[in-house]
């Protein structure tokens, strides 16, 4: 029902709205622009889609040289990092036994070829962490293979977040499907050893703001978006459970019982790398009372 509706303004807007994001994106000349490093969030994957752009997603490491795998034009899956490179190959294991997975079983990804490093420089225990004897690299990533040889990638090993249930929680899908709401330029999900996760939100505050007063919640001023408000900090509860509720193959374990709004993560104040990815470390010690806040309520 809903296509009959968007199908019309989606080809209205490929004809007068999409070449003139495109022309400002890239002059109209980008025609297959590459995402490097690892996974992308859907949202932009599906956004560069929806306007015509064929985004190409590679993965690597700087141990890999950095290329190790790349989407193809003509073999384009959304959601994943693509095939190997040639003379490349991976393989992806139990995290805890080492044993191989079956395709679409995550675990560790292992990555082996002539682009992966020979080990770190006068760093031989370092090496060995990470390089085994026939020269499979253990990226730290977590993924799957399909029965094509694509890698989806999934998450980063250490930001794994165990309840004290022991339920193993991924964090990075979810603060992906967090994120591309509106209301939020900034999200970080945590609950190492509690029995719930938490979130951290950095507000778009006065998106917010305007978000609230549809809600029946009148704040004054963007300064009153913040987590000293307890009816505005329900609403945002709610909203986020909802969202983690209705995302496709969700687990009763990936709700939040509480969220506490906090000030934006950036490399100035160190607590996102050069790649802009978060320092997990560094949030929890700054956020520490936010945190506190969340499970002591």
């Amino acid at each position: 029902f809903c296509a009959v509706f968007r199908w019309p303004l989606h080809y209205l807007s490929s004809l007068l709205l999409w070449p003139k994001v495109v022309d400002k994106l890239s002059g109209g000349k980008l025609l297959y622009p590459i995402n490097g490093g690892g996974a992308i969030a859907p949202h932009v994957d599906s956004f560069f889609e929806g306007v015509g752009i064929e985004l190409l997603v590679g993965y690597g490491l700087t141990e890999t040289s950095p290329v190790v795998s790349c989407r193809r034009p003509w073999r384009n899956l959304r959601g994943s990092s693509g095939p190997p490179l040639p003379e490349t190959e991976f393989r992806v294991v139990d995290p805890l036994s080492g044993e191989p997975m079956m395709f679409r079983q995550q675990g560790r990804v292992l990555v082996r070829g002539p682009q992966v490093m020979n080990g770190y420089l006068r760093k031989p225990e370092a090496t060995l962490k990470v390089l085994d004897a026939d020269g499979w690299f253990d990226t730290g990533d977590l993924g799957m293979l399909l029965p094509d040889g694509e890698l989806v990638l999934t998450g980063r090993a250490k930001d794994t977040i165990v309840l004290s249930s022991g339920e193993n929680i991924e964090p990075g899908p979810l603060e992906e499907l967090l994120v591309a709401s509106p209301l939020f330029d900034q999200v970080m999900l945590v609950g190492q050893d509690q029995k719930q996760l938490g979130a951290l939100l950095v507000p778009r505050r006065d998106l917010v703001l305007n978000w609230a007063k549809e809600k029946g919640i009148f704040l004054t001023s963007e300064a009153e978006v913040n987590s000293k408000n307890k009816e505005l900090i329900q609403i945002l509860k709610k909203e986020i459970n909802t969202l983690l509720v209705n995302r496709k193959g969700a687990r009763r374990e990936e709700r939040v019982v509480g969220v506490a709004l906090v000030s934006p993560f950036t490399i100035e104040n160190g607590l996102l790398t050069q790649t802009l990815k978060q320092k997990r470390k560094e949030i929890v010690e700054r956020d520490r009372k936010s945190i506190d806040f969340i499970y002591n309520r």
